[in-house]
């Protein structure tokens, strides 16, 4: 499955319990179709306690959400919008902000 974005993008949750928030894209899961974003669906996990300096306990961690929950978001316009693909002259593809043409990548 093809995703949109990638790691270290900036983007903002348009469906589900975070909507409106915005983070940065911490991985891609190209497989499963998932983006795990900062700050957002933060889950808590009971942890043990691993390695003599790493302590147990409760700990808060973001969950993967759906790609197709998230949006681009430009970062000369500062609009969530969908991510064009150009090719240049030098065969090289780039991504284009949708709203206003300027280069993303």
């Amino acid at each position: 499955m093809k995703v949109h974005v990638k790691s270290k993008d900036e983007v903002i949750v348009i469906a589900g319990k975070d909507k409106g928030q915005k983070g940065k894209v911490l991985a891609v899961n190209p497989k499963s179709g998932r983006v795990t974003v900062e700050g957002v669906a933060m889950v808590t996990k009971h942890q043990k306690s691993r390695a003599q300096g790493q302590p147990g306990g409760l700990i808060h961690k973001e969950a993967p959400i759906d790609a197709s929950n998230v949006m681009l978001v430009c970062q000369k316009c500062g609009k969530p919008s969908r991510a064009g693909r150009k090719v240049l002259d030098d065969g090289k593809k780039i991504r284009t902000c949708k709203k206003c043409g300027e280069q993303i990548d």
